[in-house]
């Protein structure tokens, strides 16, 4: 139950205070030119501890420890009584080999099953930045998503979790350790604009310094939506996928780790057998109410390819973002080594590259997101 009355709950699940900055320098640059000093910390890693993918060690029971090709759903599956409690309800389904209405029947069949339904989210199984995810409102929807998905290709259909607030909390456990910690909280922001019944979308756009700056990301998404005049008062949502790449803002929300936060999430964690290293994406009612490790529900589980996402703060200098991505990846390896040194199978080079690209070429055909 949330500590606040709905019309309150978004500001307060987002609190909002003046920033010098709305982008920082580094946010919008080629991935190959900030990455780069990742992979030479990576490779150096890799020479040390004498293997290139041993961060792929890190959470045994998912496929690749999570750096790529993991099903979400499998990595759901695994969570025990605790973990489920704060757990978005799910269903994973695969579609047929020929598209028809039977994929649509089989699909409500599930929801039914599972106690689903409308409006959900629908997602691709394998897949990541928010890539082929979509709102869908009712079984029209939902039939048009099935029938751009690819065939027998699994997905998953989750409830729609209403709270405004999301977050990404990353979370350590050294192998053997009582317990784990959280080393990074990541507050998103959707873009969203505020009708005045006068200015188009693409207007309203330009008004703000944060989404102007990223307007060639949004408009191309609206197309001819940007052209709409949005009543007086009118909250609308730019979209649906909390990521920075598609015009989310993030800010670092490390203040809100608290003891009983902590405690929650290291009990949710150590509920996923063998989990040591990865994000949980949340949405939460409140940020009074997360502090106490209450009112939210995990969407998603990500493993050893995932960051901690407050790096993308615009606030966030350059030296902290890479001390932070040096941080992080040295504990993965550090890890795999732990793991490795107590038996873990070896996890092959090319058998990365090969789950890297059956993901790769699957996200080539997923329908666009939301």
């Amino acid at each position: 139950m949330s500590d606040l009355s709905p019309a309150s709950r978004l500001e307060a699940g987002h609190p909002r205070r003046p920033r010098a900055k709305t982008v920082s320098f580094f946010e919008f640059w080629p991935g190959f030119v900030f990455y780069a000093p990742v992979v030479v910390f990576w490779i150096f890693q890799a020479l040390r501890h004498r293997s290139l993918t041993l961060p792929a060690l890190t959470n045994p029971r998912i496929e690749a420890g999570g750096i790529c090709g993991e099903s979400k759903n499998d990595i759901l599956d695994l969570a025990g009584p605790e973990a489920r409690r704060f757990i978005a309800p799910y269903v994973g389904i695969t579609t047929q080999a020929h598209a028809s209405p039977a994929d649509l029947t089989m699909a409500e069949a599930a929801m039914a099953q599972a106690g689903l339904t409308y409006p959900l989210v629908a997602k691709p199984d394998m897949s990541c930045n928010g890539t082929g995810v979509r709102l869908v409102a009712n079984s029209t929807e939902l039939a048009r998503y099935l029938a751009e998905f690819p065939r027998v290709t699994r997905l998953q259909l989750q409830t729609l979790v209403a709270d405004e607030g999301e977050a990404g909390i990353f979370y350590i456990r050294e192998p053997g350790a009582a317990q784990g910690r959280i080393t990074s909280i990541t507050l998103k922001y959707a873009p969203i604009v505020v009708g005045d019944g006068q200015s188009r979308i693409r207007d309203l756009i330009a008004a703000d310094a944060r989404l102007n700056a990223v307007s060639a990301l949004l408009l191309e998404k609206l197309g001819t939506g940007a052209a709409r005049v949005p009543e007086p008062g009118e909250r609308v949502r730019l979209v649906f996928v909390g990521n920075h790449c598609r015009g989310s803002t993030f800010r670092d929300g490390r203040h809100l780790i608290t003891p009983a936060l902590s405690a929650r999430i290291d009990a949710i964690a150590r509920d996923i057998p063998d989990f040591h290293f990865g994000r949980f994406d949340l949405r939460y009612a409140s940020t009074n109410a997360l502090r106490r490790g209450e009112a939210f529900r995990i969407i998603e589980v990500n493993g050893a390819g995932s960051e901690a996402t407050h790096i993308w703060d615009p606030e966030t200098s350059i030296t902290e973002a890479y001390r932070t991505q040096f941080f992080h990846y040295g504990a993965a390896f550090r890890i795999g080594a732990t793991l490795r040194a107590h038996g873990t199978p070896r996890y092959g080079a090319w058998r990365l590259f090969r789950a890297w690209r059956r993901q790769k070429a699957l996200m080539a055909l997923y329908p666009s997101n939301d």
